[in-house]
């Protein structure tokens, strides 16, 4: 045994650095969240530095970061802002004897989530129907707990008919009457926050008939189509969702497709309704179906689950003490999907990229701590391993000063003990071999007076190797022999270390070349499917087996393919030697029956299971029919249609498109038979069509729908430009809006008064207009307060203006009637018995003449009674109505702009002044 003078010594030796607690990533909100710990041990005590983003980063010249005067570990306190402080940080712990790294870590910088105020929305729904409530919480790297509750902060009770979706929203897949209610409130909750958000609350309206609820069959809801695919990594937990709607409420069973569905790593949630996986294996990878059926049909959804690997050890290396001049073997082995890329570093700096390090004739100068790092695209793994070159002195194990009491004359036996590594065990014997194993056995050398703790066997395979010692097993320092497990067609060689408190042997010398005879293939390829692309052509592909597991010369694959309807138990097959293999002739997407099996020249592997594989598609054969269009409002559209039929799909129904004949496209899943087209133009014409497609592309599309969106709200006018001709007037110009939307009725002017040149707050006045007046549709205005700018008084007065315009027309195409001959000659065609002649008393004769403005000129006649009576109603009328004009010109503060109408109505339709001057009768 070691005694305790050696483990002394032990603790009195120098040693490198050894990362005791790594670092963990955080999502820091605050500054309190942001705390990065590193610890490690070492011979001297070892000091720590930090590198963030590839540069330097010291804590310790940063006042809001606090840390530790024994370790590497910092934190953040206060209220200044944390945001330079997001980025990936990694530890270096350092004596004299070498640097070791930490895991990379980040520090994730969010702001807390806040509450954006909404509008309320509200669903409106016929009994038995499915409906959707949305949570949409704000976003966050880390996801919130989701929790539906009423006003009273009760949670809604979940049942297969009502369920809360991975995503946050509230799944109906049907309704009740009593659904109905106007609290449905999501509440997100971010734990790494300490924040609760809720939402604006829900309305739902359940409309009911007294007519019998119609069943239907399920459908899905979420997730959407027939398909869909996940990728997850081992270790992790994946969760596959299926949420389906029908009448009555669908129930759920899940399956696996391509095999037995692990019953130990999976579990059904929230009412079936999740199929979830604990720890997933690469031999989880698979296709899985949920089948939801109610008593009107089934519907499925397939799900390919695809599980890959961040880097992960297989063989790490070890640490050893090392005397000078040995040969030091570093064996860094990780395996991961993709296969990661290995890199060795030295104290932290990168010296190669192999997977195994030699250095011989090693020196005390080659004490270091080397790093391991295996990384692919899901990650890194980064082991640290110490090489500590030492010479040790001589150690004496037997007590000092001991006392022998012997008898004279006889032989007297002087203990003198030392320790030290053990020698490589010798005598590497093999025996009872078999097809598949062999005894291996050996004989231990000198432990050096340190017991030996364990033997570690491995072998290097000669014929189909990499050159690479694998190891095959460990036992006991106790057992001298172990029995080998091999592989058939296999030339194995062997070797043996040995172990103690010190560290390990060199290895022994390898065996002697063992040759396993061949055998039948014990194992089949994996991943059998088919990658059709061309129709006519069925291509199978599968993963090539490696070299070891051949078992035998002669080795291939044999192909085996059937139509899987129709062509009963005939099985066709060929032999590769890789693949893929392509069968010609196979027709357009027909369903076959498909297995890889491996053979040599002892037999075949064990009969493989079938799987179903499709020939290559081509685009669907007909359109959807049925096609309608439901116009929901200015801007969307709702367009319905008719499942198509799956044998004119040839091919994977991968859903529908629907063409607007504006170019703009939508998809949809394949089970859906509606989609609703939004960002439609209001006030347009549109067509559309609807098309199927698979893979290989769309099929002829539906004769094209017509419809018009009906108006919409109008965009702001382009323009507005104000002046300010007096200090109690403004006017303002606009141009019409760009898209008008419809047909314009009208302007909403908003205005409001400030004491000062401060921001307004006052609640704005507004004046709507109708689009009636001229001067309004030509964009201009003028304000002043006061009563005529309410919006009553100015339909008033509108309305007034446009009765006065009509009577000004009426009275101008009177009085040109009436103009275009002389009075006088008129009165000499008909005379009236009843005129009177009046003495010394003439009026002129009205008559239009080319003089500026169009006055009227007269001249003597005597007119006739009659005719002298309609002239002065007119003109009556005429000065009646222009007065009124004037003054509703004056009460709107228009009359600047009306002033050239009133002038050129005088103008033209009443006498000059000096008319108003003539005799009694005059004007």
């Amino acid at each position: 045994m070691v005694t305790d003078s050696l483990f002394s010594f032990l603790r009195a030796v120098k040693q490198p650095p050894e990362i005791t607690v790594q670092p963990v990533s955080v999502t820091a909100f605050t500054a309190d969240d942001i705390s990065l710990t590193c610890e490690a041990s070492g011979n001297p005590a070892p000091s720590f530095r930090w590198v963030k983003d590839g540069e330097e980063f010291d804590p310790t010249s940063d006042p809001q970061l606090s840390t530790s005067a024994d370790s590497g570990s910092f934190s953040a306190s206060g209220n200044d802002p944390i945001g330079e402080y997001q980025g990936k940080y990694s530890c270096y712990a350092y004596n004299g004897l070498g640097t070791a790294v930490s895991n990379e870590v980040q520090i994730i910088i969010e702001n807390t989530p806040k509450y954006v105020k909404e509008k309320k929305v509200t669903r409106k729904v016929e009994e038995g129907e499915s409906v959707v409530l949305k949570c949409n919480p704000p976003s966050s790297t880390v996801a919130p707990f989701i929790h539906w509750m009423d006003r009273n902060l009760r949670h809604f009770e979940q049942s297969e008919r009502v369920t809360q979706g991975r995503d946050g929203n509230l799944y109906f897949a049907n309704v009740f009457a009593s659904d109905g209610r106007d609290d449905y409130t999501c509440h997100a909750q971010y734990i790494s926050a300490r924040t609760i958000l809720p939402k604006e609350p829900i309305s739902l309206t359940v409309t009911t008939s007294n007519s019998v609820l119609r069943n239907r069959r399920p459908q899905m809801m979420h997730p959407s189509g027939a398909h869909s695919s996940y990728l997850a990594l081992r270790g992790s937990t994946l969760e596959l969702e299926c949420i389906p709607e029908g009448l009555p409420t669908p129930t759920i069973q899940w399956v696996r497709r391509d095999g037995v569905l692990s019953e130990s790593r999976t579990s059904r949630q929230n009412f079936e309704r999740v199929l979830r996986f604990t720890n997933i294996s690469e031999t989880d990878s698979g296709e899985y179906q949920c089948m939801a059926s109610n008593s009107q049909g089934v519907v499925v959804h397939t799900y390919t689950v695809t599980v890959e690997a961040a880097p992960y050890w297989t063989k790490s290396p070890e640490s050893q003490l090392y005397a000078p001049g040995e040969t030091v073997r570093l064996d860094c082995q990780a395996d991961g999907i993709p296969t990661p890329t290995i890199t060795w570093s030295l104290n932290g700096s990168p010296i190669s990229s192999k997977r195994t390090m030699v250095m011989e004739d090693v020196q005390p100068g080659d004490t270091a701590v080397y790093q391991c790092l295996a990384s692919n695209k899901h990650g890194t793994a980064l082991f640290n391993t110490y090489v500590y070159i030492i010479e040790l002195p001589p150690q004496m194990l037997t007590e000092d000063a001991k006392v022998y009491t012997v008898v004279e004359g006889q032989r007297a036996l002087l203990s003198c003990e030392t320790f030290d590594k053990p020698d490589p065990p010798t005598l590497l014997q093999l025996s009872a071999p078999k097809d598949r194993s062999l005894m291996l056995s050996w004989s231990p050398e000198d432990d050096h007076n340190s017991p030996i703790l364990e033997f570690v066997v491995e072998y290097e395979e000669q014929q189909f190797g990499k050159g690479e010692w694998i190891e095959v097993a460990r036992v006991t320092g106790e057992v001298n022999h172990v029995t080998a497990p091999l592989r058939p067609f296999g030339t194995y060689s062997f070797r043996v270390t040995a172990i103690n408190e010190l560290g390990k042997s060199k290895p022994s010398s390898p065996s002697a070349l063992h040759s396993t005879p061949p055998a039948a293939p014990d194992m089949n390829p994996e991943d059998v499917r088919s990658e059709s692309t061309e129709p006519g052509t069925l291509v199978i592909m599968w993963e090539e087996m490696d070299q070891q597991n051949f078992n035998g010369p002669g080795f291939q694959y044999k192909v085996m393919w059937r139509q899987s309807i129709g062509q009963g138990p005939q099985w066709h097959h060929n032999y590769t030697s890789s693949p893929p293999f392509i069968v010609m002739e196979a027709g357009t997407f027909i369903p076959f029956e498909i297995k890889v099996q491996a053979v040599n020249d002892l037999g075949e592997g064990p009969e493989p299971e079938p799987e179903i594989g499709y020939s290559g598609e081509d685009t669907p054969l007909e359109a959807p029919v049925g096609v309608g269009v439901e116009v929901i409002n200015s801007t969307a559209i709702k367009v319905k249609w008719a499942p198509v039929s799956k044998d004119t799909v040839r091919g994977h129904l991968l859903g529908y498109k629907g063409e607007r004949s504006d170019s703009v496209t939508v998809e949809t899943g394949a089970n859906e038979e509606k989609k609703v087209l939004g960002g439609l133009q209001p006030y347009s014409r549109y067509a559309v069509s609807v098309t199927v497609f698979n893979s290989k592309g769309e099929g002829p599309p539906s004769e094209p729908i017509s419809f018009d969106t009906p108006e919409g709200v109008p965009s702001h006018p382009t323009s507005l430009h104000l002046e300010s001709p007096s200090e109690t007037e403004l006017t303002l110009h606009w141009t019409p809006p760009s898209q008008p939307n419809g047909v314009l009725t009208g302007y909403l002017l908003q205005y409001q008064q400030s004491e000062s040149l401060h921001p307004l707050h006052s609640t704005p006045k507004n004046i709507v207009f109708a689009c009636s007046l001229f001067f309004l549709c030509a964009g201009m205005l003028e304000l002043k307060e006061g009563f005529a700018t309410q919006g009553w008084f100015i339909g008033l007065i509108s309305a007034i203006m446009v009765l006065l315009l009509v009577l000004l027309i009426l009275c101008i195409i009177k009085r040109t009637k009436g103009g275009k001959y002389s009075v006088k000659d008129k009165e000499e065609g008909q005379v009236d018995s009843e005129a009177r002649p009046m003495k010394d008393e003439a009026f002129g004769e009205y008559r239009y003449t080319s003089a500026p403005h169009n006055l009227l000129h007269m001249t003597t006649f005597n007119p006739n009674p009659n005719q002298l009576t309609r002239v002065r109603f007119q003109n009556t009328y005429l000065y009646t109505f222009s007065y009124i004009l004037a003054f509703i010109c004056c009460r709107l503060q228009c009359n600047r702009h009306f002033k050239r109408l009133i002038s050129c109505s005088e103008s033209r339709l009443l006498p000059s002044k000096q008319k108003t001057s003539q005799g009694k009768n005059g004007f």
